[in-house]
């Protein structure tokens, strides 16, 4: 069974990309077939695997459409295992267009229907919103990843994205269920880290990876040489906690362990 996991909150700069081109390079690591979509319009994902936007015709705006297949639109990348199927420019004027579209909930769920089987998981990097991109992606996936920046206005925003979550649960996908919040930007020498990690332990208990993401100049470094954090520098602490994050959701997914 292929496991699709979207990374959503409604806040920017939360590590949403930054989590999935580093989840995904570490399943590719462990040999799991893994698919990166990405679904803002930004094009990070692309980007920080090493794509320059202006060098592919390939994007998810297309399959979102219906003017193209997702088969068409996959690229490999140059970690071994990890496809990508892209975004450009093209995607920011998706959100609106799909208000009047035939199946518009639905569309991203439909068109990856071919595919599913080549791969084991499919990242899906969603949009710092909660439009209907981002509802493509809720609608399409089984688990929700929530990368969660430690400070404290972030947090209040995740109690309003759960509610969302469980909204699209009891409306369009009755499969989709929250894999976990990962703490991100982690700095144990402030109180705010400190403190949030508590708060959000005690609000969402299991449901909050074990493994936290530290603040790392190395995973901060390594989109701007087109490459994830374990292939820039394996040693790496952050890469070493992407690792351990990907081993958490296997065993989550895979052992049963949810």
């Amino acid at each position: 069974m292929t496991e699709i996991i979207a990374f959503a909150n409604q806040k920017g700069g939360v590590g949403k990309t930054t989590t999935a081109i580093n989840l995904g390079s570490s399943l590719a690591a462990i040999k799991k077939r893994v698919l990166l979509i990405d679904l803002d319009s930004q094009g990070n994902a692309g980007t920080g695997l090493g794509f320059v936007r202006s060098s592919h015709p390939q994007s998810v705006y297309g399959v979102l459409m219906g003017t193209a297949t997702a088969a068409e639109n996959i690229l490999s990348t140059a970690v071994p295992g990890l496809h990508i199927l892209p975004s450009t420019q093209a995607l920011a004027g998706a959100a609106v267009e799909l208000v009047d579209v035939e199946n518009r909930e639905y569309r991203l769920r439909d068109a990856l229907q071919p595919i599913m089987e080549h791969y084991d998981y499919i990242l899906l990097d969603c949009p710092p919103a909660l439009d209907y991109v981002t509802l493509n992606a809720l609608t399409t996936a089984n688990h929700v990843i929530i990368p969660l920046q430690c400070e404290f206005f972030p947090l209040e925003g995740v109690l309003h994205l759960f509610n969302s979550i469980k909204g699209v649960r009891e409306k369009w996908n009755s499969n989709l269920d929250v894999l976990g919040v990962l703490l991100t930007m982690y700095d144990r020498r402030y109180g705010i880290t400190r403190e949030v990690e508590e708060n959000v332990r005690a609000t969402f208990g299991d449901k909050v990876f074990k493994t936290v993401i530290p603040r790392n100049v190395r995973v901060a470094e390594a989109p701007s040489h087109g490459k994830p954090a374990l292939f820039y520098d394996f040693n790496s602490t952050g890469a070493q906690a992407y690792l351990r994050v990907a081993t958490e959701v296997v065993q989550k997914l895979e052992n049963g362990e949810l």
